[in-house]
């Protein structure tokens, strides 16, 4: 019989009873000397760190991402080095509004989170899986957030905030337009397509700039559930999507998507027919084809969910050499709000957990103290810089181009036509089949029909102007004159 490892506390002091508490005899109360116990339960209460305030529920996993063409004219990044390059990912996938443990086969957003761990650092791709937003401006973001949440008397989900939001925000009908559609509940993760959405910068050996975007495309196909076969599997199996890709990893059928860029010269932006950092706007693919790189396979599950992967911190700041930001003001927001998120949701030393550590390069700087610093704390090097004593010194090399910029600081608007919003809409209503356009009509109205009248007729007029069969059929299926 093999001998078990025995039972200590935390201090690694044996525990003699985990069974009984010590008490004052046999029936007699509990004693406060019972330290054991007292760990026990203080560790317990606190088991549980704040919840991210959006992307609450997910699922993880761990794969490699593989590069299959050159694009080394573009980019100096050395994940991109080579063909054949292989570079470890961790993955975590999510509903946007549900918090922990809500339904997977809701109709909502997903977040594509990846943290790629490249020699030079963690490369974080934090993307959803459509290629737009529902804004463009993150000043809007808690506004749009709160809207998606609870109402603050029932504490239910409501469909008037949200139609009402977004009846007061036409950029938002982009995103709602795929939202509603065949795509707003995937049948699986492995189903649905990553983007990074957000418009990044390439930089190549020669220090030229290139704007580019990523989309991470499905091997298995897109396939997606109606809103009816949603419902019903959220009360059946409410983890379906967690569920789902668990088994099918560990059943050896590994998840593939091809990464693809699309990739503008700097210069051409001024003069775009869209504003290209506009996180509302795609770029046709006529205008930037795709350009294959690589593949990624998700081949591993993790050994402890909360280590793996409700600890993990995607950051947009993470960047490494050869890919940077560009001016989209949801990108430019993000960059400080998810490490803030992460510091106060895991504590300063959020990167030093292993899931967020680079594995082939080392951090080394002079970040010191603060909660759960659980290393040497950097030892009896020195805390400053600059210093006579050998610490760690930037590197010029890895300065980026200037960015040119001009005007004047002012708040401005993003759009470049008084039906810059309506446009690209309209377009993907189009684009659809007649019986997709019928699905899309009916999974709004289903929704729609609940709002008051003022906001239904707000919400018409923004789809008559994207196209007058798309606010036509609504205003038909909810009955609104």
């Amino acid at each position: 019989m093999t001998k078990r490892q025995q039972l200590t506390t935390a201090a690694g002091i044996p525990v003699p009873d985990n069974q009984n508490s010590l008490t004052a005899g046999e029936r007699g109360p509990t004693l406060l000397q019972d330290h054991y116990l007292l760990e026990k339960l203080a560790h317990f209460n606190r088991e549980r760190i704040p919840e991210r305030v959006v992307h609450a529920n997910a699922a993880g996993a761990l794969g490699v991402f593989t590069v299959t063409n050159d694009i080394t004219k573009y980019t100096k990044a050395k994940i991109f080095s080579e063909v054949g390059k292989k570079t470890e990912v961790l993955g975590r996938f999510s509903t946007v509004a549900g918090e922990k443990g809500s339904a997977d086969t809701v109709r909502d957003v997903r977040g594509f989170a990846l943290k790629f761990y490249t020699e030079e650092g963690n490369w974080d791709m934090v993307g959803n899986n459509t290629p737009v937003f529902f804004i463009r401006d993150a000043i809007k973001f808690p506004d749009f957030i709160q809207s998606q949440k609870r109402n603050p008397q029932t504490n239910m989900r409501s469909d008037t905030m949200q139609w009402d939001f977004w009846s007061h925000v036409p950029e938002s009908l982009h995103q709602v337009t795929i939202l509603f559609s065949d795509r707003g509940i995937p049948k699986g993760i492995p189903f649905m397509n990553g983007y990074g959405s957000h418009t990044y910068s390439f930089i190549n050996a020669a220090n030229d700039r290139f704007w580019v975007k990523f989309h991470f495309k499905t091997r298995q196909g897109i396939q997606c559930m109606t809103q009816e076969e949603g419902d019903r599997i959220a009360g059946l199996d409410p983890d379906y999507h967690a569920r789902h890709l668990f088994e099918a990893i560990k059943g050896g059928d590994f998840p593939k998507w091809t990464l693809f860029v699309q990739i503008m010269p700097e210069a051409e932006a001024e003069n775009y027919r869209w504003n290209p950092f506009d996180l509302t706007k795609v770029w046709p693919h006529a205008d930037y084809p795709l350009i294959e790189v690589g593949v990624m396979e998700m081949n591993k599950n993790p050994e402890n969910y909360f280590a793996q992967i409700e600890q993990a911190a995607f950051s947009p700041a993470n960047v490494v050499p050869g890919i940077s930001f560009s001016p989209c003001k949801m990108l430019q927001a993000r960059i400080f709000a998810y490490a803030d998120a992460h510091r106060y949701r895991l504590g300063a030393n959020f990167e030093r957990l292993p899931v967020n550590c680079p594995h082939a390069a080392k951090a080394a700087n002079y970040q010191r103290d603060g909660q759960m610093r659980f290393d040497d704390n950097g030892g009896a090097s020195p805390n400053y810089e600059p210093n006579s004593f050998g610490g760690p010194v930037e590197n010029p090399a890895y300065k980026e181009p200037p960015l040119k910029i001009s005007g004047d600081a002012d708040h401005y608007e993003q759009k470049r036509g008084v039906d810059d919003d309506y446009i690209q809409p309209g377009d993907l209503f189009r684009l659809m089949p007649a019986d997709e356009q019928q699905r899309l009509i009916s999974n709004i109205s289903g929704s729609l029909k609940k709002v008051p009248e003022e906001i239904q007729q707000r919400m018409v007029a923004h789809f008559r102007k994207a196209d007058a069969a798309y606010g036509d059929g609504v205003a038909k299926a909810i009955c609104l004159k």
